[in-house]
C-alpha cells in the first residue's frame, strides 16, 4: 500500500477543512487533478530587490517549476524574509537565525511533501538550511550563482577584496577618491553573488561537497543559461526524493560535515564557514566541534581565488569547479550519501580540469597546509580562528603589544589619528562585536590599518575580536573569539599595552598578564547595556549561543518532524 503523503493531510481530505484547503488554492487556477495526491513540492524563495545577490531567483524558481511539472509534481512558491548582507544594519547576521525561523515554521505549517531551497547572500542560504533541516522533509539547494567578473580599466576586480585594497589605497594617498568611486560602477556587473570565494560562494561550494544540492551548482553564473537547465534539473529531482524519502538527516552525517571542512580549506572557504557549519549540525544532532575543524588545517589551497589568489568565480567555474575540486580531495573524502542518493563520488565522476592555474592539484597547490587553524589558550579558552591562506605568513607567528578599541564606535573614532601610538608589531584589539555584543557579530573583525600606517607602506597586521570578517576578506585577523567580551569572556579584560602570543602552528592564542592581575580585572568588570530592549533582537541578546556552538539560539537547537494535526477552521 503507498505510504500516504503528507500534503494529503490537506489536500486529500473529503471534508470541510479539505474543502477549504483546496477552494482557496483553485483561485489560482489549479484544476482538480493537481490534489490528486502527486507531491506537492514548496519552492521556497529568498528573492528581493534588497539582496542584490538573490536578484535573479525569481527566474530560477520558473525553472525549478518545469522540472517539477515534467515529474508529475505541484510545485508552489513561497518567500521568506530575505537577508541582504551588503544592505542591512546592523548586520545581516543578527537575523540568520529569524530567517531559519521563517522557514522552519513554513514549512511546518503548509501542505508540502518537499522542498526546494533558492537562496546564494551570505546569511540565505546557511539560514535556509538550518530551518529545513528542523523540519526534515526532503530538501534541495539552488544557489543564486555568482555575478560576472567586476571589471575596471581593463582589469578583473572582485567583491569585496578590491574594494579593501581600493579603500586602503585612497587612504594611503595612492588611489584617487574620483578614481575609486569610478570602479564602483564596474564592480557589480550583474545578478548573483560575491564573485570572489565570499562567504555565499564558500557555503555553495560547502553545500554542493555535503550533497545537498546538484553537481556544479555552486560555481554557474548567475546568468549562465545553464543555471537555469540546473533549477530544472534540481525541480525534477526533488519530486524523485520524495518518492525515496530522501531527507537532510540522510545527507547531513559527520562524514558530511567533515566533506564540507575539507572542501573549505581547498577552495580558500570563509571563515564564516565554521559558524554556519556548527549550527547547522546543531539541527541535524551531529556532534560537531570546533576541534573538528582541525582535520583541514593541513589540506593545501588548490582553489586560485580571491581573497587567497588572483581569480574569480567566473574563472573556477570555467576551470572545473567543485567537482574538480572533490576529486582531488578524492583519498581525503569521507563516503557519503547525497542528493542524487548515491555517494559523494558520483558528484565528481569524470571531473576535468580546464585551467591549472585556477584549479592546482594536490601536489602542486597554491598554498600549503591552508585550512583554518583553530587556537586556543587563556584569551580564547573555547577557541578562536584564523585563516592562513588569507593571511601574512610572518604573522602568524608573533608577539606583540595591544592596542585597545573597547567598542566600534572607539574604532571609528581613533583609528585614522596621526598620534595613534601603534607600531606594525602592534596587535590591535577589538571589543563588544560579538553574537551578544554588537548584537549579532558583524562582518567587523578585519579592522583598517591605522592611517598613520597605512601611509607607511603597512598592509597587515594583527587583529584579534569577537567578531567575523567577510569572506572576501583578507589579513592575519584572528576572529570569533569566545567568550566573546560581552559574555564575560577573557577578551573583556584585555588593556592597551598588554602583551598577547599568537602561534598558529601551536594553535595558541595567549594573554600575557598575571592569573592574579586578571583575576582583579575579571572582578571589576561589568558588561555593558544591551543595545536593544525590545523585539526579536532582545530574544537573541538572551539566548543567542556563542561562536563556537555556532550562534544558534538556544531554542532552536534540534529538530521537530511532528504532523500538525490541529486545524485552523
Amino acid at each position: 500500500m503507498t505510504k500516504k503523503r503528507r500534503s494529503q493531510h490537506w489536500y486529500g481530505k473529503l471534508d470541510k477543512d479539505g474543502f477549504i484547503h483546496r477552494s482557496w488554492m483553485k483561485n489560482q487556477g489549479f484544476p482538480d487533478h493537481a490534489f490528486d495526491g502527486r507531491p506537492i513540492i514548496g519552492i521556497c524563495n529568498t528573492w528581493s530587490e534588497l539582496t542584490p545577490c538573490n536578484s535573479g531567483l525569481r527566474d530560477l524558481a520558473e525553472g525549478v517549476k518545469r522540472g517539477v511539472w515534467e515529474a508529475g509534481g505541484f510545485p508552489v512558491e513561497f518567500p521568506v524574509m530575505s537577508l541582504g548582507e551588503t544592505q542591512m544594519k546592523p548586520t545581516a547576521m543578527l537575523f540568520r537565525n529569524l530567517l531559519a525561523m521563517d522557514v522552519e515554521e513554513s514549512i511546518r505549517a503548509y501542505g508540502i511533501d518537499g522542498v526546494v531551497l533558492l537562496g546564494g547572500c551570505d546569511k540565505t542560504t546557511p539560514g535556509q538550511l538550518m530551518g529545513a533541516a528542523s523540519v526534515d522533509l526532503p530538501s534541495i539547494v539552488v544557489s543564486s550563482g555568482p555575478m560576472l567578473n567586476g571589471k575596471y580599466r581593463g582589469q578583473d576586480i572582485g567583491s569585496g577584496t578590491d574594494v579593501w585594497k581600493f579603500s586602503e589605497a585612497v587612504r594611503a594617498g595612492e588611489m584617487t577618491l574620483q578614481d575609486f568611486m569610478s570602479a564602483e560602477s564596474g564592480m557589480s556587473r550583474s545578478a548573483g553573488v560575491c564573485m570572489t570565494m565570499g562567504t555565499a560562494s564558500t557555503m555553495a561550494s560547502l553545500v554542493e561537497a555535503m550533497g545537498m544540492s546538484l553537481p556544479t551548482n555552486a560555481a554557474l553564473p548567475a546568468v549562465d543559461a545553464r543555471r537555469m537547465a540546473l533549477a530544472h534539473l534540481t525541480g525534477k529531482r526533488i519530486v524523485e526524493m520524495v518518492d525515496e524519502d530522501l531527507k537532510p538527516s540522510d545527507i547531513l552525517t559527520k562524514e558530511a560535515f567533515e566533506n564540507a571542512i575539507l572542501a573549505n580549506a581547498a577552495v580558500g572557504g570563509s571563515t564564516n564557514a565554521v559558524v554556519h557549519l556548527l549550527a547547522l549540525a546543531g539541527r541535524v544532532g551531529v556532534d560537531l566541534t570546533l576541534k573538528d575543524f582541525e582535520i583541514g588545517s593541513d589540506i593545501p589551497l588548490l582553489v586560485n581565488c580571491m581573497p587567497s589568489g588572483k581569480y574569480l568565480m567566473e574563472d573556477f567555474c570555467y576551470a572545473g569547479g567543485v567537482p574538480v575540486v572533490l576529486s582531488e580531495l578524492e583519498p581525503f573524502l569521507r563516503p557519503a550519501k547525497t542528493v542524487l542518493n548515491k555517494d559523494i563520488s558520483a558528484h565528481f565522476e569524470g571531473a576535468e580540469c580546464f585551467n591549472r592555474d585556477v584549479i592546482h592539484p594536490f601536489d602542486d597547490p597554491v598554498k600549503p597546509a591552508a585550512g583554518l587553524r583553530v587556537l586556543r589558550g587563556n584569551l580564547a579558552p573555547n577557541g578562536a580562528i584564523v585563516k592562513p591562506s588569507a593571511a601574512t605568513d610572518e604573522l602568524l607567528e608573533h608577539e606583540g603589544a595591544a592596542y585597545v578599541f573597547e567598542n566600534i564606535e572607539d574604532l571609528k573614532a581613533n583609528i585614522d589619528r596621526d598620534d595613534l601610538p601603534v607600531t606594525a608589531e602592534t596587535i590591535l584589539v577589538l571589543k563588544g562585536c560579538g553574537p551578544k555584543g554588537y548584537p549579532g557579530m558583524p562582518e567587523v573583525g578585519n579592522m583598517p590599518i591605522p592611517a598613520k600606517l597605512v601611509k607607511e607602506g603597512v598592509r597587515d597586521m594583527i587583529r584579534i575580536s569577537d567578531a567575523r570578517m567577510s569572506g572576501t576578506a583578507f589579513g592575519t585577523v584572528i576572529l570569533h573569539v569566545s567568550p566573546e567580551a560581552q559574555a564575560g569572556g577573557t577578551l573583556a579584560l584585555v588593556k592597551t599595552g598588554d602583551r598577547i602570543r599568537v602561534s598558529a602552528s601551536n594553535g595558541q592564542l595567549d594573554l600575557l598578564v598575571d592569573a592574579k592581575e586578571l583575576d582583579a580585572r575579571r572582578a571589576a568588570w561589568q558588561p555593558d547595556d544591551p543595545h536593544y530592549t525590545r523585539g526579536y533582537a532582545k530574544l537573541y541578546i538572551d539566548h543567542v549561543l556563542q561562536a563556537d556552538q555556532g550562534a544558534d539560539l538556544d531554542f532552536l537547537v534540534g529538530k521537530d518532524t511532528r504532523l500538525v494535526t490541529r486545524e485552523s477552521h
